[in-house]
This record gives C-alpha cells, structure tokens and sequence, in this order.
C-alpha cells in the first residue's frame, strides 16, 4: 500500500456510539504529495506565475499619479486603470458577478472543474507552500522520514525555516490584499513605522492567517469538506464533460510486470499498479475507482502516468481527459470535440458572450458627468419679492474623469426661468462638488403644482460633454 492510500475503517460497534461515529467520519491521513512533472504540471506552474504577478504586482503600478488598480473604501471610489466607479456603478459589479458565474457554468459543462485544478487560489497557494515545503524538508520520501523522525536541532531546524517562509509568504499576501483597498505609499510609511491602524492590522493578519491555515494545514480538507463547488459540480457535468478518466477496459486486469513485456502475454492491462497517480494526487484519490468529488481535475495523475507509460514503452492515455460517452462508445478525439458544442454549452456560452458584450457596451458608453438634483424639500416653492416664484435645489455635479474641469450651468423649461447665484463651478479630479442653486421664475408663467424644467450642465472645454436633467419646479397654488 503507498503512502496515501486511506486507512480501512473498522466496523461499528453497536455497543459503542464512539465507534459508530468513527465510520461516519474518517480521520485525517496526512498526504505526502510526489512532485510531479509533465505537460499538465507546466500548465499548472504557469497560472501560478501569472496569477501571482498579477496580484503581487497590480498595486505598485501607477496611473495618473495614483495607484492603477485601488479600491478605495474611504473615498468609496474604485480606481482601474483609467477608470473610476463610484457607488452609483454598483450595475456594473452585478454584471460582472453575472459573468463570473456564466464563466464558470460554461467551461465546467465543457472540461470539468479546470478552475480549481489550476486558477483556484486554495489550489495556487497550496502549490507554492508544498514547493517550499519540498525545497526545506525534501521530497515526499524524506518528509515522511522526518515526521517519523524523533525530534533533534536538524529537524527543529527545517521544521522552524519551512514555518518561517511560509509565514512570510502569507503575510506579503495579506498586505498585499489590504493594498488594493488602502493606498500602497500610505501602507508602506506605515509599515516602515509599523503604525498600522486597527483595520490594516486586521486585515493582514486575517488573511495572512487563514492563508496559512488553507495552503499549509488544511490543503485538500479545505477542497473535499469545505468548498462548496465540489458539491454541485455534478449538476454542471453530463455525459460529454471532459474529465479526468481513468481507462478501465484498457487498464484492467492490473497488475505488476518486468519492463517492455507485452501486458498480452501475461494476461494482464496496461496498468501495473505502481500507485503513482495515487501519491501524486493532492486530494489523495485513486482515479482508478472513477471520477469522485474530491478530484479537482488538476490532472498531475495524467502526468504521472504517462511517465509510466513511456517507461513500459506502452502507448499513453491510460489515464486521460475523455468523456463518459468517449470511453462508453470508444469515440476518439474527433468525435469528443464534436460533441463540446452541445445545447447546453451553447446556452451556457451565448448567455456569456451576451452578457459580456453588454458589459463592455456599458464602459464605453459610460457616461464622465454625473448629475444629481435635490429639490429643498423645506422651503418647497415660495413668492418673493417681483411677483416671482423661487425654488432652492442642490446640486452635485460629479466629474468622472481624472482631469480638473470647469462646468457651465443653465435651466430651461418654463418662461422667464432665470438661475440665480453661481452659474459656474470648479470640480476637482474625479470628486464630486456640491453648490446650492436658486431658481426664480415670474408667478404667471406656469401652472399651479409641479412644472417641469431642465438644469442644463457643460464643460467648457468639451461641449459634447454635457447633461440635461429634469427635475420639478413647485408653484404654489
């Protein structure tokens, strides 16, 4: 039996409730993962790196002498490059989570969970941790001989560096998560002083903690007893998902032999129970017993055996990605692409293509002024003075853009409609200014109740930046 292969339960004692809750649930195992190499693993290793250049690096970018990529929870702005979203944009989040979740239903029906087998975070970090783990203490063959070592200063040692590089690591990921929310420079003075307020401290030490805890305690617990996809994967799955299969017809019956003999001869498949798909799985499947919620579709078991394979000098593809229908039917690799486009990754894919057509429509048609006018809700329509009617609003003239503009003011809609007081206003860079209007009209020129009118604002320095907002304006009657 390899290393990790699950320990048999014993039967329950009927006498003993203890024991009836034993084979309900299993102890741990601690898996010793065997590294692995291979097309797969390459594939892996490269959403690690850019998954990880992105998110270590997108804070130290600049843009327009800010940070390109912040979330700005005092100013509750988010700045993205050239863009900035107030909360009035809140739609535009929502269609994003709507992508998100097309995205996911789409290349599940396709492939399989492809998302936690290789862009997963939990999957990400626990990758690097076991290589941090594998650099210090070896591989999963020496690891196991330094748990069953007794503990010396060399052990101390390697246990103590592997701790402390991990604990560095998911510190720099928890303060690189609270600066895409705080601004990078002011963390860093802080960090230099190591006068972090109570939210930042929070933050990194949550995130650097639970970091550590998921990528190097829990691993595959996390995976197979926490994550809720790997329960509902199967309502995305059908018969013609490409997943991770192991080829029973050609593998089986299994069994060891010399290399080179011909599996023939022998009585026996291609499969010679090395156990090496077992010890390379992070969740410590056998993929041999069929496909199983606790496979993330990562494929290092492919990669495992084919290595075996070309060491047999045997074709590869003993375990591969196929479909139920492929392997049932012994469809090959034209017939199992023919089938990808089906009703439901149709349906899947035209919802996303949609969905993600309107999102992009809405940034470029997004509009760089904003306008919001609050009638003074006190004072409601008065006569003054000249047989005139005044209304008092609020405006907030919100510029979008990241350059100072000067915006012209203007109303419309009834007769003799005259502005009075500022009919002009200076907004900052992407900030919001707010000015009190006064609007006077003569008391014949409209109805009694509300009349409406339009406040018309400009830029000066762009004319086809412009708004007209209606509003109401009160005649007493």
């Amino acid at each position: 039996m390899n290393s990790t292969s699950p320990e048999p339960q014993k039967a329950a004692n009927p006498k003993n409730p203890e024991s009836a809750l034993d084979t309900l649930y299993a102890s741990r195992k601690k898996l010793y993962v065997r590294a692995v190499t291979g097309l797969f693993a390459k594939w892996r290793w490269a959403l690690v790196w850019i998954t990880q250049i992105l998110y270590y690096g997108l804070p130290w970018l600049s843009w327009n002498d800010r940070q390109a990529v912040l979330f700005h929870l005092t100013e509750r702005k988010f700045y993205i490059f050239g863009w900035v979203f107030w909360p009035q944009d809140v739609f535009f989040l929502a269609i994003l989570l709507i992508i998100s979740a097309y995205a996911l239903f789409f290349f599940t029906a396709i492939a399989g969970r492809l998302w936690c087998g290789y862009a997963c975070p939990q999957t990400v970090y626990t990758e690097i941790f076991m290589w941090i783990e594998e650099k210090i203490e070896g591989d999963h063959v020496r690891r196991q001989k330094l748990d069953r070592a007794p503990m010396s200063a060399a052990k101390a040692l390697r246990r103590g560096g592997k701790f402390l590089a991990w604990g560095l690591v998911a510190l720099w990921t928890g303060f690189t998560f609270v600066a895409y929310f705080s601004p990078l420079d002011e963390l860093l003075a802080s960090f230099n002083g190591l006068t972090f307020g109570p939210w930042e401290t929070f933050w990194i030490l949550f995130y650097a903690g639970f970091t550590y805890l998921f990528a190097g305690v829990l691993r595959e617990q996390v995976c197979k007893y926490m994550c809720p996809y790997a329960r509902f994967q199967a309502v995305m799955f059908d018969p013609d998902t490409l997943v991770i299969t192991y080829d029973e017809a050609r593998g089986e019956p299994r069994g060891t032999r010399r290399k080179g003999v011909d599996p023939k001869t022998v009585g026996k498949g291609d499969c010679i129970d090395c156990g090496i798909c077992v010890q390379v799985c992070p969740t410590g499947i056998d993929i041999r017993d069929g496909l199983q919620y606790e496979c993330i579709g990562c494929a290092a078991c492919i990669d495992a055996c084919d290595q075996v394979m070309d060491k047999m000098s045997y074709p590869r593809g003993l375990i591969r990605y196929s479909t139920e229908n492929a392997m049932k039917r012994q469809w090959g690799t034209k017939e199992i692409v023919g089938h990808v486009f089906r009703p439901r990754t149709l349906i899947y894919g035209t919802i996303l293509a949609l969905v993600c057509i309107a999102f992009v429509w809405g940034l470029a048609a997004r509009d760089p002024l904003r306008v919001d006018i609050l009638r003074d809700r006190s004072t409601l329509g008065q006569e003054i003075e000249g047989e005139l009617i005044e209304n008092v609003y609020q405006l907030q003239i919100m510029n979008m853009t990241e350059v100072p503009r000067s915006f012209s003011l203007a109303v419309s809609g009834l007769p003799g409609l005259r502005l009075q007081g500022a009919e002009r206003v200076e907004v900052a860079p992407a900030a919001t200014q707010s000015i009190t209007v006064r609007v006077h009209v003569p008391y014949d020129e409209g109805k009694p109740g509300a009349n409406t009118i339009f406040f018309d604002v400009a830029a000066e320095d762009d004319p086809a930046l412009a708004l007209k907002e209606e509003t109401t304006f009160l005649i007493p009657r």
